[in-house]
């Protein structure tokens, strides 16, 4: 099975052409597949059969899995059985009639605009300081995902045109306006900042740590929390809360749902929706909140 788990991998990287960060997520999920298949004594992937995927989707619910991590292991699954089917040419697909357990809706959480402004009302002459303005200015101006945040080379920043270049699932490229502020906080990092932490070598990476090596998610993560806890900010802050906190503002605003889709770098505008029923949620806080009579 393990072979047949690298050639998986290998055809999801070179012939449909997915992100580094997606097939390693695949393969995270397929090495407990493996393992839990291996320890029932098989070996050869013609024998799975529906009832051992069954059982090792009972075995994730014990381990106090949600309902998104088993579907989305589930989606994997399926995707994994119908290129065994088609490469391997085997009889069945054992994933085939198992049904997908039912995703609780949740909303994502956002800040509010006067949190957002206290996150990024911060000074700071140091390096890592505007550094960190700069992302953070980055990342709610475009609504990036942290990895697209992460992975920003010199070459994909057009401070003269106002607008960067990322590229996000599937390799897809995408073109994302900067607003004022992002533009003169990543004039003050490239000026002021980038130079000395570069330390003399040739990076192309836009952010770097104190290294001078490419900045992690983790890395990112711990900076934008402290940063967070420091400004009285106790909402469960994660790298994707200012990408819904920018989708969310920017049609509380009256922005178009297409052009919000298209910025986020959603396939679907369904995705997309979810922002909608956020603004909806917020507005009915505001009336309970603010109206004589609610």
């Amino acid at each position: 099975m393990k072979h047949a788990v690298q050639d998986f991998l290998h055809y999801l990287t070179v012939e449909r052409g997915l992100s580094e960060n997606t097939v390693k997520s695949y393969g995270r999920d397929l090495k407990q597949y493996q393992q839990f298949i291996e320890k029932l004594g098989m070996k050869d992937v013609q024998h799975i059969q529906r009832k051992h995927i069954m059982q090792f989707i009972q075995t994730l619910y014990e381990q106090d899995r949600s309902v998104s991590s088993v579907a989305r292991i589930l989606s994997t699954l399926r995707t994994f059985h119908q290129f065994l089917v088609r490469e391997y040419h085997l009889d069945h697909d054992a994933s085939l009639h198992i049904e997908t357990p039912k995703k609780e809706r949740t909303l994502p959480k956002v800040l509010s605009s006067e949190e957002v402004e206290r996150l990024l009302d911060f000074q700071g002459n140091d390096p890592l300081t505007i550094r960190n303005k700069a992302m953070l200015e980055v990342m709610y101006a475009t609504g990036l995902r942290v990895s697209e945040l992460i992975s920003l080379t010199l070459n994909d920043l057009h401070l003269t045109m106002g607008f960067v270049r990322c590229y996000g699932k599937g390799s897809k490229e995408r073109i994302i306006p900067l607003g004022s502020h992002a533009e003169k906080a990543l004039e003050d990092y490239l000026a002021n900042a980038r130079p000395t932490l570069i330390k003399g070598k040739r990076v192309d990476a836009l952010f770097l740590n104190h290294h001078g090596r490419p900045l992690s998610r983790q890395g990112f993560w711990k900076m934008m929390k402290g940063i967070a806890k420091g400004k009285n900010i106790h909402k469960d802050i994660t790298p994707h809360t200012l990408r819904h906190s920018f989708a969310t503002h920017l049609l509380e605003n009256g922005a178009d749902l297409r052009a919000v889709q298209e910025m986020l770098g959603h396939a679907d505008i369904s995705t997309t929706q979810i922002y909608t029923h956020v603004s909806k949620a917020r507005l009915k806080d505001i009336y309970r909140n603010h109206h004589p009579r609610a």
